[in-house]
């Protein structure tokens, strides 16, 4: 599908229905339809909103429109050496860059290499007035006051309609290895911290129904040189994990029972929950597949410091994120109010109050 730009179509639709509160879903290829609350209100369509607006491979930043396809960003970076670093998941075929952005998910690189916000440059964006804005731009340094292009990642849509995003990228590494342990979760996480703490080119760990996997990146003489520190068992590269963890088709991962996210110290010990568990992000990630009480979760993970999201699974209606505290609560309902001041946009996506 050649490239277009739909900013005035979408405007127009934005601003009907700001006169008439009219809620609205804005949704690229739908891939991540599943996560957050489910949202009574009429399709947005970005999908055909779409192209690679800018990409100077010398410059290390892209820039595309809201409805293009994630793999095709990627397809473009890679022949020219590069990749967005944060390795997002794409949870289908569909994925775009917008809802990429909105959902603001990272992949097994994020610990060792940042987060997708922290490769958001700038955006172009569609408020609940239905006023088209620009925040950000395309080099580092070009962010004064408040981040409101960072703001908008993982969002989930509920602040405004994404256009445009600029991302950072940066190369892809020379050589890649992944190296298999037999390890106990607690023996995992104790040996993931410890090499964090040293000069090893990780990008990637994790613990899966009794082996550790570890990826390192970087030039052929220090993969090489960190792989005989470390030993293990070299992983073929038909049967490294990182894609299927990336994109939740391991075993552990899919089946009848919720699906918990859950964010923790990187140092927290295997936590005391029923269920299925996957380590994820060096330690800082769990996958719990279990059916153990929302609230019971909830309390064991903000015990250890993390907070716990529902990530698939949940009852209509139900609330999948973390309660925030009021305080957290009535400033997430001013910044909703202060971009949306009608609340049209995935009103309830995140939580009910917003």
């Amino acid at each position: 599908m050649p490239a277009s730009d739909l900013t005035q179509a979408l405007g127009e639709q934005v601003r009907a229905a700001f006169e008439t509160a009219t809620p609205l879903r804005p949704q690229g290829g739908a891939s991540k339809q599943f996560l957050g609350r489910a949202v009574q209100a009429q399709v947005l369509s970005c999908a055909g909103h779409r192209g690679i607006t800018s990409y100077q491979p010398s410059e290390l930043v892209v820039s595309a429109r809201s409805g293009t396809p994630l793999a095709e960003v990627e397809d473009t970076l890679a022949a020219s050496g590069q990749m967005l670093p944060f390795e997002p998941p794409h949870f289908g075929a569909g994925a775009t860059v917008g809802g990429t952005i909105a959902c603001g998910l990272s992949g097994p690189r994020r610990p060792y290499a940042g987060a997708a916000r922290d490769f958001v440059l700038g955006v172009r964006l569609i408020n609940g007035r239905g006023e088209v804005l620009r925040f950000g731009g395309e080099v580092m340094k070009n962010v004064a006051g408040f981040d409101v292009s960072r703001l908008m990642t993982g969002s989930m849509g509920t602040l405004a309609v994404l256009l445009e995003v600029s991302m950072k990228v940066l190369p892809r590494p020379q050589v890649e290895a992944t190296l298999a342990f037999e390890h106990t979760p607690a023996q995992a996480v104790r040996l993931f911290n410890d090499w964090a703490g040293q000069p090893l080119p990780l990008s990637a760990a994790c613990h899966l129904q009794g082996r550790s996997y570890v990826r390192l990146s970087g030039s052929t003489p220090g993969v090489g040189s960190a792989a005989a520190h470390l030993g293990g068992e070299r992983v073929p590269a038909h049967e490294v994990p990182w894609t299927d963890l990336r994109e939740q088709r391991l075993a552990p991962l899919h089946g009848g029972l919720p699906l918990w996210r859950l964010s923790v110290p990187a140092t927290t010990p295997p936590l005391a929950l029923p269920g299925e568990c996957v380590i994820d992000w060096g330690g800082a990630l769990r996958w719990l597949r279990s059916d153990v009480d929302p609230g019971a979760v909830c309390s064991v993970v903000a015990a250890s410091g993390g907070h716990a999201t529902l990530f698939r699974g949940a009852d209509a209606g139900a609330e999948v994120f973390h309660p925030l505290p009021p305080a957290l609560l009535r400033l997430h309902q001013r910044i909703k109010s202060a971009f949306d001041p009608r609340g049209i946009l995935n009103p309830g996506a995140m939580y009910a109050d917003i």
